[in-house]
């Protein structure tokens, strides 16, 4: 229950008798729990590291339970600033990343440095692509933004993904949250999963990306309009801040099979409900925001009706304050 919280299941038993049992000590707690000693000087020492433990004023040498009231409130202040500030750094992160792209591209001229080659068209995109995956050895990481992809695009993945999965090579995928809804992307997700291949799923993704070894990367020369052709990026700096940015995004996604709701605040807000509200808290209109969370614009707008009716909102301005006391954007 307050696993969330960094508190473990014994930690958390011992912590509920001792708030109801003041003067038990170790021996009492083992044996009302039937655990080794030993594991409950380990629950003892992690819930005083969460400061949910004191020394006893009454007696001196003996530990005394910090209510929850005080004990957990601070600790689940904690845990939302935390959260916070991880958001903040991806955000920054995410910004950082593509701002490098954008300079990189600039200052290498149109194809002429080795280590970055652009691709014009849709078939000379999908051969290049195809003589990567025949190259790829060990690892191939995607973003694919843009909501739920057609049935007839899934179909065509799956035989440069087969590929690499029999050689051996870790397939590891990011879609938008709004594709669970979706059944092509379910089906394709859970076909990659039994050849070995991973999916998650965040609530925005910066940039449309395929990457190989760590080594290559490929992404649209114009993120909103991919047909204008592909960046091929080879530089050690860019793929560094690629894979950094990659493996951020992918340890704070949510994996098929998992209800993506479990990631709710204690306010019950979920993680495509925090980024609506940060795209629209930047002055994105409700077109981009719908865009960028791969959701039509009508769900945009039923999602913003529903946190304004939470908060008690009669305008968004009013939604705007709110979920800033709250500390729901930064």
């Amino acid at each position: 229950m307050l696993k969330v919280l960094g508190i473990d299941e014994t930690a958390e038993a011992v912590y509920r008798l001792m708030l109801n049992h003041h003067d038990w000590g170790v021996a009492q707690l083992g044996e009302h729990l039937k655990c080794p000693q030993e594991d409950v000087r380990s629950a003892l020492d992690r819930l005083a590291e969460l400061r949910l433990l004191r020394s006893s004023l009454q007696a001196p040498g003996n530990m005394r339970a910090v209510s929850p009231e005080v004990g957990l409130r601070l600790l689940l202040q904690e845990r939302e600033s935390e959260v916070l500030r991880r958001q903040q750094e991806l955000a920054e992160g995410q910004a950082a990343v593509m701002r490098l792209v954008e300079e990189y591209a600039d200052s290498s001229g149109r194809g002429e440095h080795q280590d970055l080659e652009y691709l014009h068209g849709i078939d000379a995109i999908q051969n290049r692509l195809e003589e990567l995956a025949n190259r790829c050895e060990t690892e191939c990481l995607s973003f694919m933004p843009g909501g739920a992809q057609s049935a007839a695009s899934l179909e065509a993945s799956k035989p440069l993904d087969q590929d690499l999965m029999a050689r051996g090579a870790h397939v590891l995928t990011l879609y938008l949250d709004s594709v669970r809804n979706d059944q092509a992307t379910l089906n394709y997700a859970q076909w990659l999963a039994e050849r070995g291949g991973e999916v998650r799923t965040a609530p925005t993704l910066p940039v449309r990306m395929v990457m190989f070894d760590r080594e290559v990367a490929l992404l649209p020369v114009d993120p909103d309009n991919t047909k204008k052709g592909a960046a091929l990026l080879r530089g050690p700096g860019v793929i560094t801040a690629l894979v950094a940015l990659f493996e951020q995004i992918w340890d704070a996604a949510a994996p098929f099979g998992t209800a993506r709701d479990r990631g709710r605040n204690e306010e019950g807000l979920t993680g495509q409900e925090a980024e609506l509200l940060r795209l629209l808290f930047q002055g994105h209109t409700d077109e981009i925001a719908a865009r960028k969370l791969g959701v039509g614009l009508r769900t945009v707008r039923r999602m913003m009706s529903d946190l304004m009716g939470r908060m008690e909102a009669r305008s968004r301005f009013e939604a705007g304050a709110g979920a800033a006391q709250r500390g729901w954007v930064g």
